[in-house]
């Protein structure tokens, strides 16, 4: 197979910006011969446009050998005078599901990295293969035509756009490139092991003549499923445009008298990408569910309301309130030395608030503000509250103990009993789902 060259990833890369002058970049690498390249190819393509390129290991710390492998991709990497940083997944580990759940880890861990160092591109090594597999595992469990569309090129990934510019490409392409560079890399045994089922998928592929017709057929598939997925895309972004009122605290309001008569057949989707954004998730509900809700609201307006998907919906005289179900929140979380972080569907940050609050950080916490919250909230109104009702326990607040301190959606007038370091403290929370109600960089907030 054929090394790919500067050129060739430049052709690559070109229809997936736009870029910056000097682009940035960060790119995920475990050390395996995809990212290597990627890392590499990346890196002269940044240095021939004025930029330059990071690379990020994620030690999950399932395999004692974890550790040692980020050390040598650090020290190949180093070697070419690339920049280099190991992330690690700490905490507990689930039982079940782990590479899901490693997966999710990975992103958080590489997004969270981007966000922090204002990275805007980061780069993955998914290639053709990877593609093959994701069709294969999704005609196994007998997906629609979105997912037969397989792992997009772009997506956003909270205020990161997620780019994988190989998707053409084949892996004995990526070790070729290793191959001319004289460049090493690394063997995951996990790739071997198949009780995973991206491994039997890829063993089945393998046996099937993975590198030709079967292969060739899957990837067929993807490219004319993703022109269909661009097109609803932009179907439901148009129909979102006049359907969903976003509001900054982290609810809707929906109107599905634009989905009706030819729009009605893209109701059930709608519902679950809007779902999906205001409940935190990052799936669509099952299209069983989406399909019976979208025919209950084209009968009648839910007169009793309904809950799905970590969200609640909400009869209103337009149509319907869509907001975060309380009941599903995660609990408060303390601050720590940490002057931003994630909440829920929020990004919050601290500011000011020196001296006294440094010593007194542990017993800052950001959560739910709830009930209690909202009586302490409400005597401390500035004027009338426009939120609705159901929306105000699910709101991101700033607590000192027991105490509201800040709730960034309200307009509150100082707490005078508060000590004095923590009037000080500015408290911001940002929308920020994780999968935003987007269309190909079209965000309605």
């Amino acid at each position: 197979m054929p090394a790919i060259s500067d050129n060739t990833f430049a052709a690559l890369m070109r229809p997936l910006g736009p870029y910056e002058a000097a682009p940035c970049l960060a790119v995920a690498v475990s050390g395996g011969a995809d990212s290597m390249a990627l890392a590499l190819l990346a890196q002269s393509w940044t240095r021939r446009r004025g930029g330059e390129a990071a690379a990020l290991t994620v030690d999950h710390g399932l395999r004692p050998e974890a550790a040692a492998e980020a050390r040598q991709v650090h020290a190949w990497l180093s070697d070419r005078g690339m920049l280099h940083h190991t992330l690690r997944w700490r905490g507990p580990k689930p039982l079940g599901g782990i590479q899901a759940a490693a997966r999710q880890a990975r992103y958080e861990a590489l997004g969270q990295w981007c966000r922090r160092h204002d990275v805007l591109h980061l780069l993955t090594a998914h290639h053709g293969g990877d593609q093959a597999e994701t069709l294969l595992l999704r005609l196994w469990q007998g997906s629609g035509i979105e997912g037969l569309a397989g792992i997009p090129r772009i997506r956003a990934l909270e205020g990161v756009r997620l780019v994988r510019p190989l998707l053409q490409q084949q892996h004995a392409d990526l070790a070729a490139t290793l191959t001319v560079r004289d460049q090493a890399w690394l063997e995951d045994p996990s790739n071997r092991d198949e009780k995973f089922a991206r491994v039997r998928a890829r063993r089945h592929l393998a046996r099937n003549g993975g590198g030709s017709d079967q292969a060739a057929w899957l990837l067929e598939v993807a490219d004319q499923a993703a022109v269909v997925r661009r097109r609803l895309g932009a179907a439901l972004a148009e129909l979102a445009a006049r359907s969903v009122r976003l509001h900054p605290a982290g609810f809707c309001h929906f109107d599905p008298v634009p989905c009706r008569g030819q729009n009605q057949a893209n109701l059930a989707p709608l519902l679950g990408d809007v779902l999906r954004c205001i409940g935190g998730g990052d799936f669509r509900p099952r299209r069983e569910k989406l399909d019976r809700l979208a025919r209950d609201l084209a009968e009648r307006p839910l007169p009793a309301g309904r809950t799905l998907a970590g969200a609640r919906l909400l009869p209103t005289a337009g149509g319907l309130l869509i907001c975060r179900e309380s009941g599903r929140l995660p609990g408060r979380v303390k601050v720590g030395a940490n002057k931003r972080g994630r909440w829920d569907r929020f990004a919050w940050s601290l500011t000011g608030g020196s001296g006294g609050n440094n010593r007194w950080r542990g017993a800052l916490s950001i959560g739910a503000l709830g009930r209690d919250g909202w009586r302490q909230a409400r005597a401390r109104l500035a004027g009338d509250c426009a939120l609705p009702a159901p929306v105000r326990p699910g709101l991101p607040a700033l607590w000192y103990r027991d105490r509201v301190l800040s709730v960034p959606h309200l307009d509150l007038m100082q707490d005078d009993d508060a000590p004095k370091w923590a009037r000080k403290i500015r408290f911001s929370a940002g929308f920020s789902p994780a999968r935003p109600l987007q269309a190909e960089g079209l965000m309605l907030v």
